[in-house]
């Protein structure tokens, strides 16, 4: 379950608050004039944030590719070979 607390409040327990972060995973919402402005997790939930983070990140890139792909399926190796030609020499 996480907790709130205030940034001043933070200042004055911070080793506390650290080692319950750190040795029982308890996630702290950091709070600057009653609204949330940042968290306080533990380094694995961090690097599992992260993975899921960078799963969402290619699952979006595999959707674009298979988008292009079915785009471009009507067009043949060598109509795209071509305009690659066209414009390498466009381009000088």
């Amino acid at each position: 379950m996480q907790k709130v607390i205030g940034v001043t409040e933070l200042q004055r327990s911070f080793r506390k608050v650290f080692d319950e972060v750190a040795e029982s995973s308890t996630p702290y919402v950091l709070i600057r004039g009653s609204r949330p402005q940042a968290a306080l997790i533990s380094y694995a939930d961090y690097e599992q944030f992260q993975a899921l983070r960078q799963q969402a990140i290619q699952a979006r890139f595999d959707r674009l590719l298979n988008r292009m792909e079915s785009a471009n399926a009507e067009f043949s190796d060598e109509e795209i070979a071509a305009d690659v030609a066209a414009a390498q020499e466009e381009a000088g």
